[in-house]
């Protein structure tokens, strides 16, 4: 059976291992498919299209390993084939920035600004680069005009640190103060704060901030050595032996630390131990699009396909050009007979990565389900369009060719009588 995203998915943070795959079958489908791009037109633009879309979804793949300079390789790709991409050419700007190439960053987010007017993103990441380069004014102007409602939780931190590079100091501890509030784990946040009541001459109070961000920093490194320990004994010793070392990570109220404990279980392929930690997770931070992502996928190896879609949906709504939730989720919706759902969600997950061959093969049996559909209810338009795409994904196939011409015959035929009538 070939490789593909159903043997895969669990990251975990701060880790290299490598992701540890499950296969998933259906008992009526053998994956032999041969994956192309869909041909629903022959024209040229619609192949520079749709070849866009798959290095679009190469693209978010290779973001998701942090593998930043091969994934702006994939954007551009994807902008060569189709311009007006505006959300390979955000990726491609994110990118810039995660590689520290700021001016470049710079002209990507500016020419955003006419396709995604009013998205504070863009502010967040041009007020992040004027901060980096220097410019503490500008940087407040955008930073500010989105705090009220910011893009991303730590907006507040980056403007309170713009006050004190500004030398702002009564804005810089206010907005400071009010990170620490939302984020009360970040050691940065302390760090700045010191750093205000040390220009304030606050001695008493700089020393104790100080002290505030050594023992997050400290527990933080504590943290990541228990991962590291949990993740060691996961490896070498059996599994009744490996969760009494696994288990504080699991007493934390930390969704960060209960999702790598969910991934870490996953990776091993202890799918009910995995599920807890992801769930407490998810109910700590809803909007989490890694936890909703292993969730779902949790869910999924444990043949727990409804709940696996809920979660997954709500994954997709997050990122939706994401090859693995899309996949995942097209699986799921199969597996539960939704079929236009599932062909639905299938072909945009084959568009971002034809060569996957269980997507392909799960599309081709969905294209055949409704063509059926549609056969039946004498909807021979439909049918064409269905049995035309599972004609494309099995050319090879001489059977599904003799059932579309006969099907065109019958189309033909109906509109004949139509227009005699």
């Amino acid at each position: 059976m070939p490789k593909s995203i159903f043997k895969g998915g669990h990251k975990s943070k701060g880790m290299n291992a490598a992701p540890v795959r499950a296969f998933i079958f259906f008992a009526a489908t053998v994956f032999a498919a041969r994956a192309v791009v869909l041909p629903l037109t022959n024209s040229n633009s619609t192949i520079s299209v749709q070849a866009a879309e798959a290095h679009l979804g190469k693209g978010y793949q290779y973001l998701q390993q942090e593998r930043y300079q091969e994934a702006a390789k994939e954007f551009q790709a994807a902008l060569a084939g189709n311009p007006s991409l505006v959300r390979a050419r955000y990726q491609l700007a994110i990118c810039h920035f995660a590689l520290g190439h700021m001016g470049q960053a710079k002209t990507e987010f500016e020419s955003l600004s006419s396709k995604m007017p009013g998205d504070p993103r863009l502010d967040y990441y041009l007020g992040r680069i004027d901060l980096v380069q220097g410019k503490a004014g500008p940087a407040i102007i955008k930073l500010r005009a989105i705090a009220a409602a910011p893009p991303f939780a730590d907006t507040a931190y980056y403007l309170g640190s713009a006050y004190l590079e500004a030398g702002k100091l009564q804005n810089a501890e206010a907005w400071l103060k009010r990170a620490a509030a939302s984020n009360p784990k970040d050691f940065r946040i302390p760090d700045h704060l010191a750093r205000v009541y040390q220009r304030e001459k606050k001695m008493p109070e700089s020393e104790a901030a100080y002290k505030a961000s050594a023992r997050l920093h400290q527990y933080y490194d504590e943290r990541s050595s228990q991962a590291l320990k949990c993740e060691q004994a996961l490896n070498t010793k059996p599994l009744d032996q490996a969760r009494s070392v696994c288990g504080s990570l699991a007493n934390r109220a930390d969704p960060d630390m209960l999702t790598l404990l969910g991934m870490m279980y996953g990776r091993h392929g202890d799918y009910p131990d995995a599920l807890p930690p992801l769930v407490r997770a998810a109910q700590m931070d809803p909007q989490s699009w890694e936890i909703q992502h292993n969730l779902g996928l949790t869910y999924f190896r444990l043949k727990q396909y409804q709940p696996a879609a809920i979660a997954l949906q709500r994954a997709v709504s997050m990122r939706p050009d994401y090859f693995g939730s899309n996949a995942l989720l097209g699986a799921s919706l199969y597996a539960l007979k939704q079929d236009k759902s599932a062909f639905r969600v299938l072909a945009h997950a084959h568009q971002l990565n034809p060569a996957d061959q269980d997507t392909s093969s799960l599309l081709f049996n969905e294209a055949l389900v409704l063509g059926r559909a549609a056969f039946m209810a004498h909807n021979y338009k439909d049918c064409t369009k269905f049995l035309t795409i599972a004609s494309a994904l099995h050319p090879e196939d001489q059977s599904i060719r003799r059932k579309l011409d006969q099907v065109e015959h019958l189309q033909s035929s109906k509109s004949q009588e139509a227009s005699s009538n």
